[in-house]
């Protein structure tokens, strides 16, 4: 014989259930992630080639060029300019969306060699079109000139600049992430609260 449910057991029953919702791109655990040798999962074609994928470090590039004969001042010379551009608008790279940029000249025998590396929010492609916007709006000049095989109408032309990018980029073949899959303007909101807060707590003592 079926025995009833108390009105205990009803009233049990008829109470919300939590349920966490599943993360995706889960920025509380470390994620790290093999790459393939050709830079990337499966491939689909972008605007100028096979697209990038993003990983937990973002997306990103290591590009490699071979420095003209001469111009390794010239090179350090525009590290500078960058400098003195950021200290006077430090949101003048802004539309880039960038975490890091690294430069590395160095030389293995085989002549002076220059080392773009960056990590930033949007796609290769697109990466590529923003900096020729900025360039173009502001002025400024490429350290890129200084390097063989730049072509010469850079301003202009988007897709021999994608395809000299793509020519000497090295993927990578492991990426980590502390905080994975988080953008830059992620980072700079949480940083706001945080000092927005601290803020608070000193106001209430």
């Amino acid at each position: 014989m079926a025995t009833q449910p108390s009105p205990e057991q009803q009233k049990d029953s008829r109470k919300l259930q939590v349920v966490e919702k599943p993360k995706t791109n889960d920025w509380t655990k470390p994620q790290a992630k093999a790459i393939p040798r050709e830079g990337y999962f499966e491939p689909q074609t972008g605007r100028y080639g096979p697209i990038f994928p993003q990983t937990p470090a973002c997306y990103g590039f290591s590009v490699v060029g071979k420095v003209k004969p001469g111009k390794e001042q010239a090179m350090r010379d525009y590290g500078k300019k960058i400098e003195e551009a950021v200290e006077a608008d430090p949101f003048v790279l802004k539309p880039l969306k960038l975490h890091y940029l690294r430069w590395i000249l160095f030389d293995v025998g085989s002549g002076l060699h220059f080392m773009y590396q960056g990590i930033f929010d949007t796609d290769f492609d697109k990466y590529v079109e923003d900096a020729i916007v900025l360039f173009n709006q502001t002025g400024i000049t490429t350290v890129f000139t200084n390097l063989e095989g730049w072509p010469e109408d850079w301003r202009t032309n988007v897709s021999a600049v994608a395809k000299f990018f793509r020519e000497h980029q090295f993927p990578s073949f492991l990426e980590y992430g502390e905080y994975p899959y988080v953008s830059a303007d992620e980072v700079r909101k949480a940083l706001t609260l945080k000092d927005a807060f601290s803020n608070m707590l000193d106001q209430m003592q």
